[in-house]
C-alpha cells in the first residue's frame, strides 16, 4: 500500500539554524556580525516565517543566498559549504578566532590559585606564633 508523503511547510528559522550549524557558525558570532544579540537569533531560529530582509542580511553574514536557506537540505549543504569555504575567504567562517591563549590562561589562574593559597598559609603561620 502507498502512502502520500506529507509536505511538511517550510520552517524558515529551523532552515536558518540546520545552515548556520551546517556552516559551524555559533549563535553569538552571527548575532556580532548581524549587530545583533545571540538572544536574537534564537529567536529568530524559533520562528516559522522569517522576514525577506532579515533573511537577506542572514543569508550576506553566512555567505550563502536566500533560496539556499529557503531550500535547505541536507545534501545540497554539503555543497554550499564546499563552495562558501573556498569562495568567500572575508566571511564570518575566517573571521571567528580565538584571541588568547587558554594555555596561558590556565596557568595565569593557576598562580592567582597558589598565591592565594600562600596568603593562607602565612596568616596561619603568624596566627599559630600568636597563640604560643
Amino acid at each position: 500500500m502507498e502512502t502520500a508523503a506529507k509536505r511538511r511547510p517550510i520552517h524558515l528559522g529551523d532552515h536558518v539554524r540546520r545552515m548556520r550549524t551546517a556552516l559551524g557558525v555559533k549563535q553569538s558570532a552571527l548575532a556580532s556580525e548581524l549587530g545583533m544579540t545571540q538572544q536574537n537569533i534564537s529567536r529568530i531560529e524559533q520562528e516559522e516565517e522569517v522576514d525577506d530582509m532579515t533573511l537577506e542580511k542572514i543569508g550576506q553574514a553566512l555567505g550563502v543566498s536566500t533560496e539556499a536557506i529557503r531550500n535547505f537540505d541536507e545534501e545540497a549543504a554539503i555543497t554550499i559549504i564546499s563552495s562558501t569555504l573556498h569562495d568567500n575567504a572575508g566571511s564570518i567562517n575566517n573571521t571567528c578566532s580565538i584571541t588568547f591563549n587558554p594555555i596561558e590562561k590556565i596557568v595565569e589562574l593557576y598562580d592567582a590559585l597558589l598565591k592565594s593559597e600562600r596568603e593562607k598559609v602565612e596568616l596561619l603561620e603568624r596566627m599559630l606564633k600568636e597563640q604560643k
